[in-house]
């Protein structure tokens, strides 16, 4: 059994800065692309970036320029670095692994001042 875990969340003000990690315990990753998804209340959750075992990524139209996915196949670790952090990225966010189907507990993230 695998389980995904998130950490790096807080507050953080706008204009700022934070980076979230998610670490694959047992098998690790599958061999297929995992990602982040997030949720901001009321809403559904949303995908946010995903990146291929190849190192290939994409994001969606909302953090491209602002977020970069990285991860460490070694290590079964998939990172998030979010720049220009704005209100709207207020959310809980989510590892997710496509082959397997797993989603991590969530970190969550609110950019306030």
């Amino acid at each position: 059994q695998v389980q995904l875990v998130e950490s790096g969340g807080g507050l953080v003000q706008p204009g700022g800065s934070l980076t979230l990690s998610c670490a694959a315990s047992g098998r690790g990753f599958s061999v297929e692309a995992v990602g982040w998804f997030r949720q901001a209340p009321g809403q559904e959750r949303k995908f946010v970036a995903r990146i291929y075992r190849s190192k290939v990524t994409n994001y969606a139209d909302a953090v491209k320029g602002r977020f970069t996915i990285s991860r460490n196949n070694a290590k079964s670790t998939v990172s998030l670095q979010m720049n220009n952090l704005q209100p709207d990225d207020t959310a809980d966010y989510y590892c997710f692994d496509f082959g397997t189907l797993y989603w991590g507990v969530g970190t969550r993230v609110t950019v306030s001042s």
